[in-house]
């Protein structure tokens, strides 16, 4: 039976003792009882939200038994140690203003990006580039909480002798490193996919970590179209991500849970949404059947938007009111952070829509911030032009989007008119593969 409110009924019961229309459980100021055994408990604590988001009160083995079978009630997971470390870096990469970088591509990826300003693909040029993003003065330090690498720069160096770990970690930033190793087709389905990896990962891991990385990306690809996502294609990409969740954490390393909804289609705004609550209900579904550590994990999700085919047009504030309407229906507040991709959006877009999904009028218990690739370096790369008399001019239009940026994450930026033509081209890519 429950009140006006929607909350169970109590009975008033002498002694301060009430019950509660559950079987055999019996409250008193100072306990818990449950099937005949007394519990400590402070209503005052709980109330002020002073227990430790991991601390559970104990439950009586025959309650255990009732609700859970055989399973024991508790796994052995991570210890108290594992979990606070693993939470601190997650709090620090989407610490106010401050959001990941994502300079991560693929070999193969680099070279479309170099292909595409006349330069040839090289790993001097590679490592020059990167270099030229990692470098940038001081003014980048408090937008920047994370350095996503792929596995060559993680080792490459500066000119000045330093690893590009001990640069990013000079400048207040945490190290992070892409883990998959790409998309593979997925048998019975009408072209989706799955993403491998997960052989040799916990090595991976454990040597990443003695190497100086802290964070992890992994990323899986769904598509929308008439019968795209298949329930097969959500439940396998969640389950893969929940593993590789798993092996991160036990390796000290806070995983990003990435599960890309790609903007190719005509697909509208309201469908956009719909299959992102799918995407997301099954992964945060998937994440606590493998007992992953919420408080130590980040979300990659794409923003809810139109299909780049759509010819519906929506305003920024429609945009953002989808994609946090989305993320309020599917991920728990108990991850510190959502580190939204760009999805093929022009640099300035971006910025636009990430600083309206942070003044939605709705309550966002998450940091909401960026973690952007192409929209933080597409202006960045064309100024460069692979030249290296261009360094500054190409340092600092890489320094200004990342100033945008840590103004949008906090719902403070204003677009200027004066972003130029770069800045506002589309960086969409069909079937976009990093």
């Amino acid at each position: 039976m429950s009140g006006a409110s929607g909350f169970p009924k109590y009975r008033s019961l002498p002694g301060d003792l009430w019950r509660g229309k559950g079987r055999g459980h019996w409250r008193r100021s100072g306990t818990l009882v449950g099937g005949g055994q007394e519990l400590p408990y402070n209503p005052a604590q709980v109330r002020r939200g002073s227990l430790a988001a991991d601390q559970a009160l104990p439950t009586s083995s025959a309650s255990s038994q009732e609700l859970t079978g055989t399973m024991p009630h508790q796994y052995p997971a991570l210890t108290p140690e594992q979990k606070k470390e693993l939470s601190d870096i997650a709090h620090r990469i989407v610490a106010p203003g401050k959001g990941i970088l994502a300079a991560d591509e693929s070999t193969g990826s680099i070279a479309k990006r170099l292909q595409s300003i006349g330069t040839e693909n090289t790993e001097e040029n590679r490592r020059f580039y990167r270099q030229l993003l990692l470098t940038a003065d001081d003014r980048v330090n408090p937008c920047i909480g994370g350095v996503i690498l792929f596995h060559e720069t993680l080792y490459q160096k500066a000119d000045d002798g330093r690893p590009f770990p001990q640069v990013i970690k000079a400048k207040g930033g945490v190290v992070g490193i892409k883990v998959d190793k790409g998309v593979v087709p997925l048998a019975g389905t009408n072209g989706e996919t799955t993403t491998q990896g997960l052989d040799g990962l916990s090595e991976r891991c454990a040597q990443y970590k003695k190497d100086g990385a802290d964070f992890a990306k992994w990323r899986c690809v769904l598509k929308i179209g008439e019968h795209t996502p298949s329930s097969l294609a959500i439940m396998e990409n969640a389950n893969v991500l929940a593993r590789y969740a798993s092996i991160c954490q036990q390796n000290g390393i806070v995983p990003i849970v990435e599960p890309e909804i790609l903007p190719d289609g005509d697909h509208d705004l309201k469908r956009c949404q719909y299959v992102t609550e799918k995407v997301l209900a099954a992964v945060y579904k998937a994440l606590s059947d493998h007992h992953i550590y919420l408080e130590g994990t980040l979300l990659k999700p794409n923003m809810v938007t139109p299909g780049h085919a759509c010819t519906q047009k929506y305003s920024h504030e429609e945009i953002a009111m989808a994609t946090v309407t989305a993320l309020r229906r599917t991920v728990p507040p108990a991850v510190p952070g959502i580190t939204f991709l760009s999805g093929g959006q022009s640099e300035e877009e971006a910025s636009i829509n990430l600083n309206a999904i942070n003044k939605c009028p709705l309550l966002k218990p998450w940091a909401l911030t960026f973690s952007y690739g192409r929209a933080l370096q597409a202006s960045a790369l064309k100024a460069w032009g692979g030249k290296k008399e261009n360094l500054k001019a190409a340092q600092e239009e890489y320094v200004k989007r990342a100033l945008a940026n840590s103004l949008a994450c906090q719902g403070k930026y204003t677009p200027s008119g004066k972003a130029g033509a770069a800045a506002s081209e589309s960086l969409f890519i069909s079937n976009h593969a990093y």
